[in-house]
């Protein structure tokens, strides 16, 4: 089965590059390029490929943004990522967008193929270090105390998330990173957090958070 594939970069030596790759791979069939989101939503709704090939941080409408359009509009093409940042700030946007597949750019010709394949067939694309980290995602997570459904003085939920990675020893930055936040929203949890326990610092915080089931003291274990 050949597959029709559009490829989207800003910059246009790297775009052609690709296309010039792709062409000469049994199982592709390079049927367009754009270098925007926008132009390949456009691109998209013309032509009707099998998978894009998204690149993420581009002007006017980035990769993460054109990803969500293009899944939501035309559900039946893929995406997978090809890009040079392997961040969890640009990996997760991306998978949540819609994307199947998420490779770098120093994929091989092969590894393209077979990502791309991957895809329609139902499966995941990823290089071998996302699916590392996916894995390093998912063990984080598992690690982290998940707050009680009930949460005492009105605490939200992501409040309580927060107020657990404050229990963790988490600075604001860090917090705001790993719940995929800007750094002024866990300011304003925090400043909510505070008004509806009455607690006056940190340190209280991760008393109350101990006391409630929020979290754990190191080396208690959860049963």
């Amino acid at each position: 089965m050949t597959a029709r594939v559009v490829v989207v970069d800003d910059q246009t030596v790297v775009r052609e590059g690709i296309v010039m790759i792709l062409d000469l791979l049994e199982g592709i069939e390079v049927v367009g390029s754009a270098g925007d989101g926008d132009e390949a939503v456009s691109l998209v709704a013309r032509l009707a490929p099998d998978v894009v090939l998204m690149d993420l941080r581009m002007p006017r409408c980035d990769g993460v943004t054109a990803t969500r359009r293009i899944r939501e509009q035309h559900p039946e093409t893929q995406v997978v990522v090809l890009t040079t940042y392997v961040d969890d700030e640009s990996l997760f946007p991306a998978l949540r967008a819609g994307a199947r597949g998420y490779l770098t750019k120093d994929a091989g010709g092969d590894e393209i193929v077979r990502a791309v394949h991957a895809v329609l067939a139902g499966q995941a694309g990823l290089a071998p270090q996302i699916q590392r980290r996916l894995l390093e995602r998912l063990s984080e997570s598992a690690a982290v105390p998940q707050p009680p459904q009930e949460l005492p003085d009105g605490l939200t939920a992501r409040e309580g998330e927060v107020l657990g990675r404050i229990a963790e020893g988490l600075t604001n930055a860090e917090i705001a990173r790993s719940l995929q936040v800007s750094t002024a929203t866990v300011k304003t949890h925090i400043n909510k957090i505070f008004a509806k326990t009455g607690v006056r610092d940190r340190a209280q915080a991760v008393r109350y958070a101990y006391r409630h089931g929020i979290a754990y003291p190191p080396g208690k274990r959860v049963t």
